[in-house]
């Protein structure tokens, strides 16, 4: 009966400290970009769950930079863990902005993403230097009833713009089914990177056609990237053709003192 007891309490004790192993595993918070929405980080939930974290991929409005970031403030706000906030392409000045201000975000990932300085803009940033084809790409604006346009990629240069590593008939899929950003929420400055004060992780692909990979080694020298990975032939949608990658940096950031 003694060996039992015994071997009761130390199941017990186990159970116990793996939830509360589990309870301070950091929830992962990733914010998509222009032209896609939250399924395109699906490859990565998977990894990221399977590996015991806690995700929340939001459903950015890509309306105003400080608009979304303040969306995505509210979602950090109810989060009673530690958080790695993690954003793509536009993404990327969303959790900029967001983060400031919030002591639960302890890193920060950008994933072919911009991070931009205070008064520097995501359509700035791609200009920086030459390689961004993304302008000739983009179908003529549609003009909204309160005023200003809503932004898409045709359809038909999608795939080779965006996702060119992906198969065609995923590319076409994501084509179909890309949410549009605001020409506002393009040219609106950052008020303040918050890249500066929490550390930051950088992980893009080397055949980037939105973002060039000049621009994206640029951001990540300047912010004193903890780790900066460049994919070799990979696309602007680096999460959705390298998840594996993708997840790996991610969970770098989240075990990192």
């Amino acid at each position: 009966m003694k060996k039992l007891l015994a071997s009761i309490a130390l199941v017990a004790v186990a159970a116990s400290a793996s939830a509360q192993t589990n309870e301070t595993k950091p929830t992962i918070v990733l914010v998509h970009g222009a032209f896609a929405d939250a399924s395109s980080w699906n490859g990565v939930i998977r990894i990221l769950e399977r590996d015991g974290y806690g995700v929340v991929a939001v459903a950015n409005p890509l309306r105003s930079v400080r608009g979304d970031a303040a969306y995505v403030g509210d979602v950090l706000a109810k989060i009673p863990t530690p958080v790695v906030l993690v954003g793509h392409s536009y993404g990327g000045s969303v959790i900029s902005e967001a983060a400031n201000g919030r002591p639960n975000v302890k890193a920060l990932v950008y994933v072919a993403a911009f991070a931009p300085e205070a008064g520097e803009t995501a359509a700035q940033l791609s200009g920086k230097f030459p390689g961004s084809t993304l302008a000739p790409t983009l179908a003529p604006p549609v003009p909204l009833a309160g005023g200003g346009n809503d932004l898409y990629i045709q359809q038909d240069k999608f795939p080779a713009q965006f996702a060119a590593d992906l198969p065609q008939a995923e590319a076409r899929l994501m084509a179909a089914g890309q949410r549009p950003i605001t020409e506002a929420a393009l040219n609106e400055p950052s008020t303040n990177g918050a890249w500066k004060i929490i550390p930051s992780w950088f992980v893009y692909g080397d055949a980037d056609r939105n973002i060039p990979p000049s621009v994206s080694a640029f951001m990540a020298e300047r912010a004193h990237a903890r780790q900066t990975v460049t994919i070799k032939g990979a696309s602007h949608v680096v999460m959705v053709s390298h998840p594996d990658a993708v997840a790996a940096l991610i969970e770098k950031a989240a075990v990192a003192k």
